[in-house]
């Protein structure tokens, strides 16, 4: 028993050197190739298009004064209506102010009667000069009685033109279309130019979205190009508004305003987007997102967005490549469309790109592509 014991034992050894010999007979690529999923690189023009925080901004945004003291006799609005251009906003006690005018018409009849009387003295003094029979001395001082009337009727025109506008003042009115703020004073306050604002009026339709880009964007986007105030530029983007819960502005926008300089600070370069508002869903001070599409299209490398992975050095995609061996290659990816992820460098547009069993692949490794399951 013992004896076939040991003749068991020693023939193990040769049972799996004999084992290892025909292992190696098999090729590698048949017991250890991977089964990935892959997908050819595809070349697509598109309209590269990118998205900027913003806030609306009026056009108009003034605070109403008042340029004349005086008691508020009455309020012509609700706080917080729409209101029109001319339209009735303040009315301040007026009696002092028509009794200045009143003053003021006095003085204008007085000066032209003064005025008639200088110039009849000096035309009578004109006729008796050559004759002697006036000095020259009293000639001239009827001369300048004229000049001084003349000047006396033009101070006077002056301050009643001066009055009618005091008198004018009386009545604030709204200098554009716009919807009102909060009143600061009630009906019998005494109110004067030094007392602050009464209230502010903002221009709602059309708007406008302010936002900031940086030096990078604007070239990317072709804002360089675009004159903002050129009609012949109107097609050079389209911008585009989502408002707070994510809803899509229905009216489309134009930009407006391109800054001269970028701001040191921050290398960011203001733009603005002018917008209709009618139904006046835009206020200032919200907070949009806005979206710049070109019109421009461009051509670029796509592949899907799961082929796609990352490490300390960066993307990278896993290649099908020669002899039917994983190849790694690190890539720039740009923006994420419909039709995939755009690269901006890495690829040439020939390569198949590995899309599943990735968690398998490595560099150098054999793999073996399988048609992708349907569903």
């Amino acid at each position: 028993m013992v004896f076939s014991r040991i003749k068991v034992l020693a023939l193990v050894p040769a049972l799996l050197l004999l084992s290892a010999c025909n292992s190696a007979d098999v090729s590698p690529n048949q017991v250890s190739a991977s089964l990935v999923n892959a997908e050819p690189v595809k070349s697509i023009h598109y309209a590269p298009s990118q998205q900027f925080i913003g806030r609306i901004e009026a056009y108009k945004d003034v605070d109403i004064r008042a340029q004349v003291s005086g008691y508020l006799l009455k309020r012509h609005f609700e706080d917080g209506q729409m209101v029109e251009q001319g339209q009735l906003l303040y009315e301040i006690d007026p009696t002092r102010y028509q009794a200045a005018v009143a003053q003021a018409k006095a003085a204008l009849a007085q000066a032209k009667a003064n005025l008639t009387n200088a110039e009849i003295n000096w035309k009578r003094g004109e006729r008796l000069l050559p004759q002697n029979n006036i000095s020259r001395s009293e000639y001239d001082r009827l001369t300048a009685e004229k000049l001084s009337s003349d000047a006396q009727l033009e101070a006077a025109e002056a301050q009643l033109s001066a009055s009618l506008v005091d008198l004018q003042h009386t009545r604030i009115v709204a200098p554009f279309d716009g919807r009102i703020g909060q009143s600061e004073v009630s009906q019998g306050d005494l109110i004067a130019s030094s007392n602050g604002r009464l209230t502010n009026l903002i221009s709602l339709n059309p708007i406008r979205a302010g936002f900031r880009v940086s030096e990078r964007e604007r070239l990317n986007m072709g804002l360089d190009q675009v004159d903002a105030h050129s009609s012949a530029q109107t097609d050079d983007a389209l911008v585009q508004l989502k408002i707070s819960d994510s809803r899509t502005y229905p009216e489309n926008g134009q930009l407006d305003f391109i800054d001269n300089r970028i701001d040191l600070q921050t290398g960011t370069i203001a733009i603005s987007a002018q917008f209709n508002n009618p139904q006046q869903q835009l206020l200032p001070g919200q907070y949009v997102e806005v979206k710049l599409t070109s019109h421009a299209s461009l051509e670029a490398l796509v592949i899907p967005r799961r082929a796609v992975q990352s490490d300390l050095e960066g993307e990278f995609v896993m290649l099908i490549g020669a002899d039917n061996t994983a190849e790694r290659r690190n890539v720039n990816i740009g923006p994420v469309l419909e039709q995939g992820v755009v690269i901006t460098s890495g690829l040439n547009g020939n390569e198949q790109v590995i899309t599943a069993g990735l968690q398998r692949v490595r560099h150098g490794a054999p793999v073996q592509v399988v048609e992708q399951q349907a569903g």
